[in-house]
């Protein structure tokens, strides 16, 4: 009895609810009866409100009573309304464009336009707007809409025109490829401190996907100096009322104008240097407070944006208190094309229920964002009364087709069948690597590319080194995969076999690893130059650059987070390794008739052993710790995020003698300090690695126990923060202590023409030799290209070098 009653108290509660809320809606137009695009409605005096959709049409809902609604947009003059609110009701809006007066204003003495005067005191007030605010909360509606405008029937033998049909496009190849709504809880707190919660989310054409809107993704805030879009911007962007704004941007007034009371002046923004990374198009400023009331700002490619040509900014703020505006709504638009595809779209965000002075608990932040099961299981009646920005026709029919297409792509059958055609094996599928996928189980199967398995070097002459994999999704909670490769290769000059398997096992909260086979691999551990790359250079330079021996072993590995940016990782290794002279001398070309170097790094033109065979057992733990407990939570698990702070590095490897005949007998420990992607402004980014280390215990290693780097020798170089651009691969390699230390600087689009850029072959030899080369400098390469990185690599160490000596070496490079 007590359920039922509950069940009918509930029912009957909700019904009331529901009844209590009337609608006023209708359409906002202009003087010249066209439609006002995304227009503001709110209620005067609190933040409840809404925006209007891109044809001018909005809905609210309210309870019963008496309201005045302010409608805007950024040109038109402000209209408000009363309303005596019972039942539904339709309201049209008709905006009449604001008309900016020039008349009051006083030109000074120095001709300079009098904008500059308004634009200072609005820098002057920056700081103190941007930190107005120490922590608010507030409800967040985001929609997303991505279109496909042109697109040819087919392109590098793809059929566009099926492709487009099968995602709902029309008969031309467009329409809508992208939609999607959510809605957030967002909360934040100075400096940088956001939680966002969303609580709702819907794609078009997917029952299973979650939105990819992100509230902090929105943001624009020109009282920040700059604005920071990694991937859409390869520079911050500087703020028109920024601290050095007057050193980018010249600026003009439009004209003043009255509000509810308050004078509200346009200026016209106009980048100075057309290259910088800078807005354009108007802002518009609230005098006496010296705020930015409203803006409508773009971005072109010009400015070295990705993605798109033209990316459109609008930002409208209403009063939240006697002294305080926010954003109520943001809305971004974007142009663009590649070949002959041409592409739009928009992203509107719409802000209400501000609290500014919120109560937080201690760890509310740790937890950035976090998406939940079920949000993406709304039906259409709780949209259709929660959704803020009414939808338009052709969004209405999107939403309806791909519901169909929905629920066909997501059953076992389509899915079946969608495998099977791609699933196909055929001969082009052996040269480029061949993928099978059952989606609906989660099984995937991976032939590596014939194409890239066929290498040369001068150990095995031409070898072949075929591998495959296959995983499957064991832990769909925390998106986990069982995994299982092979590898199996052939010497055509050594006329020896080589093969390995690995597996990787997620068990609790590790990852545990298993590995064995016999491998014919770099005697640099870090693997410094691909075999492809060596491949290339010994065929057609006849430089080999690789240098390998034979390693068999076994070995198992476990990884774990420990804690937030805690992370730990152990690894036990039994090895027996060999040292393997050249078998092989042919190459396609040799220029200047050269002779290949020995499988020796230190004796180039002898095949002397570098060390006799021998067993290894070792044992190496790291640990690292980035001083981040910042997490992302999704359906599938928690992801954590980087951490503004470096990173720090603990190793410790023990050679152990006597265990399973093992040979060795060493201890190193090394600690490193790094960090990646450092933000310095307009200046791009920096990154950083310290690494030092020492032997504390050298009873008995071998060469291939040193501590090696992560060097380059030619044109095409492994990337990583602790790679030297200069360096040989093997000579440093060192067995006692050593220092090494990277700085590198991206310029993020500086273009500095007409330097040379050095043949790094060439500076090889001002840095790695015992002299000083000026006759290197003359075979250099002058190009066109901007220089973007600017790189500092320094490194101590007491290092093996020819004749078995110990070298004593501080290397400093420098390269562009």
């Amino acid at each position: 009895m007590k359920l039922i009653l509950t069940f009918l108290l509930f029912t009957f509660s909700g019904i009331s609810a529901f009844c209590q809320q009337v609608t006023v809606s209708g359409k906002i137009i202009d003087e010249h009866n066209k439609p006002v695009p995304f227009a503001s409605v709110y209620v005067k005096n609190t933040t409840t409100g809404t925006s209007a959709n891109s044809e001018g049409e909005y809905t609210l809902q309210l309870k019963p009573g008496s309201y005045e609604i302010r409608y805007g947009a950024v040109g038109y003059k402000q209209k408000n309304r009363v309303v005596q609110l019972t039942v539904d009701k339709h309201l049209d809006i008709v905006l009449q464009t604001e008309n900016y007066q020039l008349n009051d204003v006083v030109i000074s003495a120095t001709g300079e336009n009098p904008a500059y005067a308004i634009i200072r005191k609005a820098i002057k007030k920056r700081k103190q707007h941007l930190e107005e605010v120490k922590a608010y909360t507030c409800d967040v509606y985001i929609k997303g809409v991505q279109k496909l405008l042109a697109a040819p029937k087919k392109f590098m033998g793809i059929d566009i025109q099926k492709a487009t049909s099968e995602a709902g496009l029309d008969s031309n190849r467009r329409g809508i490829i992208y939609l999607s709504e959510s809605e957030s809880k967002y909360s934040f707190e100075q400096p940088n401190k956001v939680h966002e919660e969303m609580i709702s989310s819907k794609v078009a054409g997917s029952n299973r996907a979650f939105s990819y809107n992100r509230a902090s993704e929105m943001e624009i805030n020109f009282y920040k100096n700059i604005q920071v879009w990694e991937g859409l911007s390869n520079r911050p962007v500087i703020s028109p009322i920024a601290d050095n704004a007057l050193f980018y941007y010249k600026y003009k007034l439009i004209g003043k104008t009255v509000e509810n009371g308050e004078t509200i002046d346009k200026i016209k923004v106009i980048p100075k240097r057309s290259y910088d990374a800078c807005f354009q198009g108007d802002i518009y400023i609230l005098e006496n407070d010296w705020r930015i009331y409203s803006f409508n700002l773009f971005i072109t490619k010009a400015q070295n944006i990705n993605f798109v040509d033209t990316l459109r900014f609008s930002e409208q703020f209403f009063p939240v208190g006697r002294s305080v505006w926010m954003p109520s709504s943001i809305k971004f638009e974007f142009v663009g094309g590649l070949f002959s595809f041409k592409f739009g779209g928009y992203y509107i965000s719409v802000y209400k229920d501000y609290n500014i002075d919120p109560v937080f608990s201690k760890n509310e932040f740790k937890e950035v964002l976090r998406i939940t099961q079920g949000i993406n299981k709304k039906d259409s009646v709780f949209w259709q009364n929660e959704r803020p920005v009414p939808l338009t026709a052709e969004e209405k029919t999107d939403y309806k087709n791909k519901a169909v297409l929905a629920r066909k792509r997501e059953s076992k059958p389509y899915l079946d069948s969608l495998d099977k055609v791609n699933n196909k094996f055929n001969a082009g599928a052996i040269l480029s690597g061949y993928h099978y996928r059952d989606r609906y189980k989660h099984e995937y199967l991976n032939l590596d590319p014939l194409l890239t398995s066929v290498r040369f070097n001068t150990v095995q002459g031409f070898d072949i080194n075929y591998g495959g994999s296959f995983s499957k999704r064991i832990d769909t909670l925390n998106n986990r995969y069982l995994i299982f490769g092979a590898k199996a290769g052939y010497g055509f000059s050594d006329k020896k076999f080589t093969g390995s398997v690995y597996a990787d096992l997620p068990v609790s909260s590790f990852t545990l690893g298993i590995k064995a086979g016999s491998e014919v691999t770099d005697l640099n551990g870090d693997d410094p130059i691909s075999p492809l790359v060596n491949t290339f250079y010994s065929l057609f330079e006849k430089e080999n650059y690789e240098k390998l021996y034979q390693k068999r072993y076994v070995s198992f590995s476990a990884n774990k987070r420990i804690t937030g940016g805690w992370m730990a990782y152990a690894n036990a290794e039994w090895a027996d390794r060999t040292w393997l002279p050249n078998t092989s001398s042919y190459s396609f070309f040799n220029p200047g008739n050269k002779t290949y170097t020995s499988n020796n790094p230190f004796l180039p033109y002898s095949d002397v052993p570098l060390f006799a065979e021998n067993q290894s057992f070792k044992i190496t733990f790291r640990t690292t710790y980035d001083f981040s407990d910042k997490y992302e939570t999704f359906p599938t698990g928690r992801r954590y995020l980087p951490s503004p702070y470096p990173t720090i590095g603990l190793n410790y490897v023990k050679g152990i003698n006597g265990v399973l005949g093992s040979d060795v007998d060493y201890d190193l420990l090394s600690a490193d300090v790094s960090k990646s992607n450092i933000n310095a402004g307009v200046l791009g980014q920096s990154s950083f690695y310290v690494g030092a280390g020492k032997f504390l215990n050298d009873n008995s290693l071998y060469y291939v126990d040193y501590k090696q780097f992560l060097g380059n020798q030619v044109l095409f170089y492994k990337s990583g923060i602790n790679s030297f651009l200069l360096l040989n691969y093997y000579n440093f390699s060192t067995y006692k202590e050593y220092v090494e230390g990277h700085f590198e600087q991206n310029f993020s689009g500086f273009i500095l023409n007409k330097i040379p850029l050095i043949r790094k072959l060439k500076l090889q030899e001002i840095f790695d030799a015992n002299y000083l080369s000026t006759s290197s400098l003359k075979n250099y390469t002058e190009l066109g290209f901007g220089v973007q990185y600017l790189n500092f690599r320094l490194m101590y160490g007491r290092s093996f070098n020819s004749g078995s000596n110990v070298n004593s070496a501080i290397r400093l490079g420098v390269s562009f």
